[in-house]
């Protein structure tokens, strides 16, 4: 058995607070069965709200902690492209790294966003993916649904974006402020609504949540993101998960190693998406 130990920073249920270590719904309900967890020492197979401060202790057998199944997209002796779930980081002590062995990270997708991630499966070709990336030899492309009627006729658009690390937060100018990076996007329409649309967004500048921030910005949040979106609309469209998706993935020009992906398009869409919409 391995013993998890945190000291809450918010505000939540004990539930969601078990959620959000990457469990699954069977292996909550085996903690709460068994009485694997303690709230500031005391045991409890209930539900509760939790306070900021109060310091959560569980239980969970090693094998299960590390149970994920990722879907795969792809796989050869050089890269691996899984469909990554939401909920769960790319790096870090239970990220996707640490979860299949033998990887490393080429590129990053927000923890609440799902989609095509490439890992690289060993040093040459993670450089390969690296410089690909930087040279823009790699189109990534994202679906999403925001909130408002949108009009977006696959134009680019450019920004400025501020990112505050103590606060882990960015923010999006109109023009260059202190410390703030350029940003570029292309969005195109998809689906207009009078509530909601679905839109293609294609980064052309890789920064932190650029695609939630400059949609907020742009006053069309994305649906379900309660960090840059519109709480209220959210709870009355009964969405707690932001409709953010990476569902293309192409290959140009790569060279040596992984030359034979040369071209090589791959494409998954989300549950919520038809294909006559795309």
């Amino acid at each position: 058995m391995i013993k998890k130990e945190v000291k809450l920073k918010k505000n939540l249920t004990l539930s969601k607070f078990l959620y959000e270590q990457n469990l699954r719904p069977s292996q909550v309900k085996k903690i709460f069965n068994n009485k694997d967890v303690r709230v500031n020492g005391v045991k409890t197979n209930k539900d509760m709200p939790l306070h900021e401060g109060d310091l959560v202790t569980f239980f969970i057998c090693e094998e299960e902690l590390y149970q994920i199944n990722f879907e795969t997209v792809y796989e050869d002796e050089n890269i691996l492209i899984i469909n990554k779930p939401s909920g769960i980081e790319v790096e870090g002590e239970t990220g996707v790294t640490s979860k299949i062995k033998n990887v490393f990270a080429v590129h990053r997708l927000d923890k609440n966003t799902k989609g095509l991630l490439i890992l690289a499966k060993n040093e040459d070709a993670k450089q390969e993916l690296l410089n690909a990336f930087k040279n823009r030899q790699i189109i990534k492309k994202y679906i999403c649904e925001v909130l408002g009627n949108t009009n977006f006729n696959n134009g680019i658009f450019e920004a400025y974006l501020f990112k505050d690390s103590k606060k882990a937060f960015v923010k999006v100018y109109p023009t260059l402020v202190k410390g703030a990076q350029k940003i570029q996007t292309r969005f195109k329409t998809i689906k207009q609504g009078n509530r909601t649309s679905i839109v293609d967004c294609e980064l052309l500048t890789g920064k932190t949540n650029q695609i939630r921030a400059h949609l907020a910005y742009l006053g069309h949040p994305i649906l379900g993101d309660n960090k840059y979106g519109n709480k209220q609309e959210n709870k009355l469209l009964h969405e707690n998960k932001q409709k953010l998706f990476c569902y293309y993935l192409k290959f140009l020009n790569i060279s040596e190693k992984l030359n034979y992906l040369t071209n090589k398009e791959f494409k998954i869409l989300p549950n919520w998406i038809k294909k006559a919409d795309i």
